[in-house]
């Protein structure tokens, strides 16, 4: 129970300082807990034990009402939560998306305008459109900011007003939606529980749970090809036998923040196909023993959390699931918890950070419990590969490689899109499927992966774009982030918006990453680059960043050096 000062003070104050016995304080240090701001925190989190791993939902009601954080509403969090007000401010400071204001700042405007100014919505005009969205409000009333990547490339610019995105943005577009007050989510058209199950969704998932063999489920799959797709590409299959390998209780989490730039398949199939995503997730989980289920799931995509949260309850009164078993976690604009380790801390409701490993999250994960980490895409293919078999994936060859890949296309391009092809297409391959380039636009360069894997140019246009096949290259695959380059950009202007986006996302725990992606943009902005100072850089954040952001971030740098040495 808090301590209440009014039954305790005598009258004479009660705060003393030490042994003096001298009158102290009448009150204690720090922020006095206002009534009010108890009874509204009050009535948004419930009046039963609040959990601490819950930090972050606990944020985003009170966000999501005041559109802002107060220093009332936080201590009152506090004091609900039996936590310091730090703790629970060094939380609200690290989200992008949260505004905690302290006593005497001025709130936020009621609207506000995030414009996504990473690398395919700035090839569409996304310094045009902020300049004219800043010139056309009234900044008291009105704020504009820059944002990163909505997932939403292949519709370039992007913006989102509230909960509202809205795609190939103009200022008119943005004029009308305010004229509406229209800032909800729109929710597209996807296949319901009923309509999956009428086609025989979670057949495969009742016959495994029925009289299943996680072995031959594991094999299977091994079979098939299937590596991660968040990335990483490491063996799908193989995880599950490192996490039974520990002993339980062990958990399962679903790595939903696809905040790589150019990335949008995950949203592309749940927006659409989510319960081929779900099935897979619960065999997965089934095949570990998981006993609780996570999805973490980025704040960018409105759309998705609100059809994922449906289909759940929907899962549950169906029977397939226990009420609770699988819980929805909204993430809150934080690039770094693609990283999974930073992810679990997120879902504890802490900043988040990396861990240093080992431990991996294998043995050490959500509440320090085993826990099996996938990504959407390849929980997607689980479900597939359970019901149609291995050579869904493993009969598809081209130029030597196996299986399928979902890359996500924009850019210079005529059509962008995500585009299921065989995993050999090389960026010719992909360049024809999303409909050749843009009219008056000449191929120059892309790049093949997100800013992580840096840039190539249009003369490396023969190699497969597959796990493997690029690090020979100095670049990988990634996320299979496709952005396409014409004669009418630079590429040291877009290696530039990487590294902005790298330092703006660094989570600051590591100074390498932290200061190192600060110093390279000021370099960067030099008319002539610094080569040599570059590359020292570039080997220090290779060499001693913490985890895979600043390990990562120097590839532009070093492939725009190496392909593109007449620019700078």
């Amino acid at each position: 129970m808090a301590f209440d000062h009014k039954n305790n003070d005598n009258g004479d104050g009660v705060w003393r300082a030490g042994r003096s016995g001298k009158k102290g304080r009448s009150k204690p240090k720090g922020r006095a807990l206002l009534d009010d701001a108890l009874d509204e925190v009050h009535a948004l989190v419930g009046k039963g034990p609040l959990r601490r791993d819950l930090l972050i939902e606990y944020l985003h009601l009170i966000q999501d009402t005041y559109g802002h954080q107060s220093a009332g509403h936080l201590r009152a969090l506090a004091e609900l939560m039996r936590i310091s007000m730090a703790e629970i401010w060094e939380v609200a400071t690290f989200y992008a998306h949260f505004d905690p204001i302290r006593e005497g700042e001025a709130p936020p405007p009621d609207l506000t305008i995030r414009v996504c100014d990473s690398l395919s919505c700035e090839l569409a005009g996304s310094e045009a459109l902020i300049a004219a969205l800043e010139a056309g409000h009234d900044p008291n009333k009105v704020r504009v900011l820059r944002a990163p990547c909505m997932g939403r490339c292949d519709t370039a610019p992007v913006l989102e007003i509230g909960h509202r995105h809205i795609d190939h943005a103009t200022p008119k577009a943005v004029d009308q939606a305010i004229f509406a007050r229209d800032f909800d989510a729109d929710i597209p058209a996807y296949e319901t529980l009923a309509q999956y199950r009428a086609q025989g969704g979670y057949d495969t998932l009742a016959k495994l749970r029925a009289d299943g063999d996680w072995e031959t489920v594991q094999e299977t799959v091994l079979s098939a090809g299937l590596r991660g797709l968040g990335g990483a590409g490491f063996p799908s299959g193989r995880k599950w036998g490192f996490v039974r390998a520990n002993p339980g209780p062990r958990y399962m989490a679903v790595n939903g923040d696809e905040g790589e730039p150019g990335t949008f398949k995950d949203r592309y199939y749940l927006e659409r196909v989510p319960h081929l995503f779900l099935e897979g997730m619960l065999i997965a989980a089934w095949a570990v023993e998981a006993t609780r289920v996570f999805i973490y799931m980025r704040d960018e995509y409105p759309a998705v959390l609100h059809i994922l949260a449906a289909e759940i309850k929907a899962l549950e009164a169906a029977g397939l699931v226990t009420q609770g078993y699988i819980e929805l976690r909204r993430g809150a604009g934080a690039y770094i918890c693609g990283e999974e380790s930073a992810m679990i801390e997120s879902i504890e409701g802490k900043r988040g950070i990396p861990r240093l490993r080992p431990p991996f999250v294998a043995q050490v994960g959500v509440f320090n419990q085993p826990t099996l980490v996938h990504n959407i895409e390849t929980l997607h293919w689980v479900a597939r590969i359970c019901r149609e078999g291995p050579q869904i994936l493993a009969g598809v060859e081209k130029n030597g490689r196996k299986g399928l890949r979902s890359y996500s296309v924009s850019g210079r391009v005529a059509q962008p899109g995500v585009y299921l092809l065989a995993a050999g297409s090389t960026i010719t391959d992909i360049i024809a499927a999303a409909g050749g380039m843009a009219d008056g636009h000449a191929f120059k360069a892309y790049q093949p992966g997100g800013p992580s894997s840096g840039l190539l140019p249009a003369s490396m246009h023969d190699i497969p774009l597959d796990f493997d096949t690029l690090q020979p290259h100095g670049t990988f695959i990634g996320s299979a982030a496709v952005v396409v380059l014409s004669d009418h950009d630079k590429a040291r202007d877009a290696a530039l918006n990487m590294l902005r986006f790298f330092e703006a996302e660094s989570c600051g725990q590591c100074t390498p990453c932290r200061v190192g992606c600060e110093k390279a943009v000021k370099l960067m902005q030099a008319d002539k680059w610094d080569a040599d100072l570059l590359e020292d850089l570039c080997t220090v954040m290779t060499d001693a960043s913490i985890c895979g952001l600043g390990q990562a971030a120097p590839n532009p740098i070093r492939l725009t050096m190496k392909h593109f040495g007449d620019e700078i």
